[in-house]
């Protein structure tokens, strides 16, 4: 997880704003001064890499960034790197913001903060930098949202997705189009369904206490005594694990190894294990099908 706060040069920004100002009040002092007719800096549109300006990807290194990250960090930080399971917001984190070709990030990623319940990942220098990317990226995309306009994403083939969807998808497995899927097209428009297919967790909130929601992850913990936990996850890194039981009662275990035994249920893992394998047509022709089911 990575810390995030407001940045500290806000301060001195509003400092060079005023010191001009009473330097000019003071009494005795130059007043004659002549102006500085330097040019003002161009308006920067952001943060998140070079030096605060808004860096393009090619797509081939966005694709590859959403890829790791959706498979390693999704979990927790969410689908669309705005906080999720038990991470926070990183598109607001001063550590992405300050970032530069992804040197700060990837401090954080190889060290890890085991404090916090964040594991080490054993990165290449090219996965670093195509989760920058992808984390830069999505910051600019988060700044200029009110200037984005979906125009239309069915663009996939809905043949080619019910193809899929029988087949190479798997997702016959466990879902079927006369049972909890029919009329889902009914349900939720295009943009929506595409949403679920690519971000099924959306919305989870972790350190719950009250309430369950079907897409939680569960777990079995068995002691070396035998005694036997069950509960949903609420947390689990290489030291310990925290579920809460049905009562909702909170319980903690130390790990050393395999000790305890955990046992981990999760109900999404078929769609989580598909984001290291979709492609952007193998979505496009997914949401195609599923819109067609009225």
């Amino acid at each position: 997880m990575i810390d995030f706060g407001r940045p500290a040069r806000v301060a001195l920004v509003l400092l060079s704003g005023i010191v001009p100002q009473v330097w000019s009040q003071t009494p005795g002092g130059p007043a004659s001064k002549p102006a500085d007719q330097t040019p003002a800096p161009a308006r920067r549109a952001g943060f998140a890499g070079a030096g605060g300006d808004y860096k393009q990807y090619d797509e081939a290194t966005l694709d590859r960034g959403k890829r790791t990250y959706s498979a390693n960090c999704a979990f927790c930080h969410g689908g669309n790197a705005k906080g999720g399971e038990s991470g926070p917001d990183l598109l607001r984190s001063v550590t992405v913001l300050h970032d530069e070709n992804g040197e700060l990030i990837g401090k954080v990623l190889q060290n890890g903060r085991v404090d916090k319940g964040m594991p080490k990942f054993n990165f290449s220098p090219d996965q670093v930098a195509d989760i920058s990317a992808f984390l830069h990226d999505s910051v600019r995309a988060a700044a200029e949202r009110g200037t984005y306009k979906i125009l239309d994403i069915l663009v996939g083939d809905p043949k080619a997705g019910q193809a899929y969807f029988n087949g190479a998808g798997g997702c016959t497995g466990c879902h079927s189009v006369t049972g909890d899927l029919a009329h889902v097209g009914s349900k939720y428009d295009a943009v929506n369904l595409q949403q679920k297919i690519v971000m099924p967790r959306e919305g989870r909130q972790f350190g719950r206490r009250s309430g369950k929601s079907p897409t939680d992850v569960t777990a079995t913990v068995t002691l070396p005594t035998g005694e036997v936990f069950n509960g949903t996850l609420e947390k689990m890194d290489d030291f310990a694990i925290a579920i809460v039981d049905q009562n909702g009662d909170y319980h903690s275990f130390a790990r050393d190894g395999d000790v305890p035994k955990i046992e981990l249920h999760d109900p999404m893992k078929g769609h989580t294990e598909l984001l290291k394998r979709y492609t952007d047509a193998d979505i496009h022709n997914l949401t195609a099908y599923l819109v067609t089911l009225k």
